[in-house]
């Protein structure tokens, strides 16, 4: 019970842990998650483009081209793998087929299998009953006679007696009906042994078929139904190859033209977003970097196309370009991600965007553009970031404070909202302290903003 109850929740967490990173999107110094992956580079990339009819269009013909080649190759199999198939298909065909089965009929020949099994004994006890009633010398209607007579003497002499005689002579009909009943019900029993072996041959039959093709003879009926139309199906295999083989063709012609398509709005884009996200990186004090959405060409298609994307980045002149993974340095990693996301900020999917951090290695000027920058995210997302800078904190509309609290003990975190004064004197402290000169700064910060 335990062991289902941990699957469970491992199940609730994976869901879970799906479900969050659609919806949220974290940022620390050392976590980029989303962005590093080439597969979400290439999905930020076609939103950019505008792209998801064109990619709707060309992932609804790849479906059908992998059904296709699925059904393709399943029918295309080996000479003798596929005589036999053919060979243990007529067998079951045939077995189901010779035994002319009947919706119905297994209820009716059990029934009559389990009297005839059991015939022996009860002709025995229907005859001895009807023995007992009218046929033995001692027998229940020959005394019952003997009563009836000495009722209607009875009856001579006292009218009111007529009642009992009544009710006598028809308990002896009721009687007499029950003898020769019984006794036709074991004239009726009588079954030769031929017959009952033919019962119990059936029987045995009815057991055998399901065992093999299904736990009820209706199934066992349509088991031998689909396998006739699988038998059909292998015998007609070249017409029905030669038909998947042209429509496998005509998708996948399909399929390239929507492939190419894609692949246009693509190459337009990436150069597009490439200078985009530079923008943002000279706003963020990457005066000389380089930045590229380098596409490539794959050789067979996938999921998304025929395209990969990989996202480059340089901060300093005289570097080649690298992959996003690749970057190493806290401070330059943070400003790229704030960078792209700005650059994605209304194609972007994911709603709730989580900085924390991210301005670590961050200062002055640059403090300001970043505080900036988030200011932009958060037009078209909600934006929430954890800062140790008043520059950044003075761009937000809403502040929390977060402090520990020592209580018996036990170290408890609490967040409360500032605002107004309290504000002020928030981001003063930030400042260093909430001395005159640090009071009048921190309120011109929020001025700004």
């Amino acid at each position: 019970m335990r062991e289902r109850s941990d699957l469970e929740a491992d199940s609730l967490l994976s869901v879970l842990k799906n479900l969050g990173d659609q919806l949220v999107d974290l940022h620390g110094p050392h976590d980029h998650q989303s962005l590093l992956s080439p597969e979400t580079q290439l999905r930020l990339l076609d939103s950019f483009a505008r792209a998801e009819e064109q990619l709707a269009e060309y992932r609804k013909h790849y479906r059908q081209l992998q059904t296709l080649l699925a059904e393709h190759a399943a029918l295309d199999t080996a000479e003798t793998a596929r005589e036999q198939e053919l060979d243990l298909l007529r067998h079951q065909i045939t077995e189901i087929k010779s035994a002319n089965l009947v919706v119905g009929e297994e209820e009716e020949i059990e029934k009559r299998y389990r009297l005839a099994s059991n015939s022996k004994r009860l002709i025995e006890l229907a005859s001895a009953i009807a023995n007992k009633l009218s046929e033995a010398d001692d027998s229940v209607l020959s005394q019952l006679a003997e009563t009836q007579r000495l009722l209607r003497e009875l009856e001579k002499i006292d009218s009111s007696m007529m009642q009992f005689s009544s009710a006598h002579a028809a308990t002896v009909v009721e009687l007499s009906e029950i003898a020769r009943t019984l006794s036709a019900y074991a004239e009726k029993l009588d079954l030769d042994p031929e017959q009952l072996a033919a019962l119990e041959q059936r029987v045995s039959l009815f057991e055998t078929l399901k065992r093999k093709y299904g736990g009820s003879i209706t199934e066992v009926i349509a088991f031998g139904e689909r396998a006739a139309e699988r038998m059909g199906k292998i015998e007609g295999r070249d017409v029905e190859l030669e038909r998947l083989a042209k429509e496998i063709d005509n998708v996948r012609a399909q399929m390239n033209g929507a492939a190419e398509a894609l692949r246009k709005l693509r190459i337009k884009a990436a150069p597009k977003l490439s200078e985009n996200i530079r923008r943002n990186l000279r706003d963020l004090g990457f005066r000389q970097s380089e930045f590229e959405s380098k596409l490539s060409a794959l050789d067979e298609p996938r999921p998304n196309g025929f395209d990969t994307v990989e996202l480059l980045f340089s901060p300093n002149p005289g570097e080649p370009p690298k992959p996003l993974r690749a970057i190493a340095s806290s401070g330059e990693i943070s400003r790229l991600m704030l960078a792209v996301k700005s650059a994605l900020a209304v194609h972007d999917a994911i709603p709730l965007l989580v900085f924390d951090e991210i301005d670590t290695n961050v200062g002055g000027e640059i403090a300001h553009a970043v505080g900036a920058k988030m200011q932009t995210l958060g037009r078209d997302h909600q934006v929430i970031c954890i800062t140790h800078l008043p520059q950044v904190a003075g761009t937000a509309s809403s502040h929390f404070v977060v402090t520990k609290d020592v209580v018996r003990g036990r170290t408890f975190s609490n967040l409360h909202e500032v605002t107004g004064k309290a504000r002020q004197e928030e981001i003063a402290r930030m400042l260093g302290g909430k001395s005159e000169s640090a009071l009048k700064l921190a309120a011109s910060l929020l001025k700004q903003h």
